[in-house]
């Protein structure tokens, strides 16, 4: 008699075989195109709403984020017990490990770091896990091949450039509409811009380029910078109050130790602004290269090649939301402590 572990071996190593066939390597029978890849998050309509401001993908799951944890935290907490279930015991021990933890490095101050650090905390390892969910990236809406070539245009003109159409590649999709999906078994209904001009596409079929609808809300430099002002701007007001503005304020700008003293405040403060770029390449760094990682392995092995890369991008989703969380923390304990 087979054990199951054999049959899941066996399963394995067959989806493996199946993948490795339906892909762009040998037959591409399964493959999608490469998904297309752009590092400020794309707006989802046209005509801004105020002013400039447009509803990207990125700020969508943000609202989707925000809205799951506060669901979360009202069923967590609607109904406690002393003798917790399942889900409550839950919430209770990464709380405590928290608490702990701001205590143990923040001193005294720890309780006033702990709401702050742990929303940071709760809401990374959220926007970064929600980005391997199915539909990342392979739904959305259809930008007509005829704008995304004049918008390549107007970057060439300003760019001084003359634009190459070969360069530029279109997806070809099915049926009519604005709402495109990448299926499997696409990988060769591309097409670049110039064959778009001279032959146009079939009828029935429509050419253009995917915006997603959704995109993991670190995987936008704005998202992983507000992250980095709200904290920086946090810790200098804990600083503020613990210390009083004379005294924490002479951390950068001072004169007692003369010129040398002027220099290592103004090092100091330097230093500040360092840290927020830190804080904000840091996270969307990992977090962009993981998700690109992912479109990759998923277009060269169908099926399963995606799978063993998974598994990383949860590990790093939650050490670069482990790694924000202490950094914070211990920027606070430094910026309330006295000068030695």
């Amino acid at each position: 008699m087979i054990s199951k572990r054999k049959i899941v071996l066996i399963s394995i190593l067959g989806l493996t075989i199946f993948g490795i066939i339906g892909s762009p390597i040998l037959s591409g029978f399964l493959s999608s195109p490469m998904a297309h890849i752009s590092i400020p998050a794309e707006p989802l309509h046209k005509h801004s709403l105020f002013g400039v401001w447009y509803l990207t993908n990125s700020i969508l799951v943000t609202w989707i984020v925000i809205i799951m944890l506060t669901i979360v935290s009202f069923y967590g907490t609607r109904n406690l017990k002393e003798t917790p279930g399942r889900f409550q015991c839950l919430l209770e021990s990464i709380i405590e490990y928290f608490v702990a933890l701001s205590e143990d490095i923040g001193g005294k101050n720890g309780r006033k770091f702990l709401p702050l650090i742990l929303t940071i905390f709760i809401f990374i390892v959220a926007s970064n896990w929600i980005g391997i969910l199915p539909g990342f990236g392979t739904i959305g809406i259809l930008e007509p091949a005829k704008d995304y070539i004049h918008h390549k245009e107007e970057i060439a003109e300003k760019a001084h450039e003359k634009l190459d159409l070969k360069s530029v590649k279109l997806h070809i999709y099915e049926g009519n509409g604005p709402i495109a999906i990448l299926p499997l078994g696409s990988v060769n209904n591309e097409i670049d811009a110039h064959t778009y001009e001279h032959d146009g596409v079939p009828k029935n079929k429509r050419a253009g380029v995917l915006i997603p609808f959704l995109r993991s809300a670190n995987t936008d430099i704005n998202t992983t910078l507000a992250l980095a002002i709200v904290a920086m701007i946090m810790i200098h007001w804990w600083g503020l109050r613990q210390l009083g503005t004379r005294k924490h304020l002479s951390k950068f700008f001072t004169f007692k130790g003369g010129v040398v003293g002027f220099f290592v405040g103004l090092i100091e403060a330097i230093s500040e602004i360092a840290r927020v770029i830190s804080f904000t390449f840091r996270l969307f760094g990992n977090i962009f290269a993981g998700e690109v990682l992912l479109m990759t392995m998923a277009f060269l092995i169908p099926l399963v090649g995606i799978i063993p890369f998974l598994g990383l991008e949860l590990f790093v989703g939650l050490i670069q939301a482990f790694i924000f969380t202490i950094l914070t923390l211990v920027f606070a304990s430094a910026a309330t402590s006295d000068e030695h």
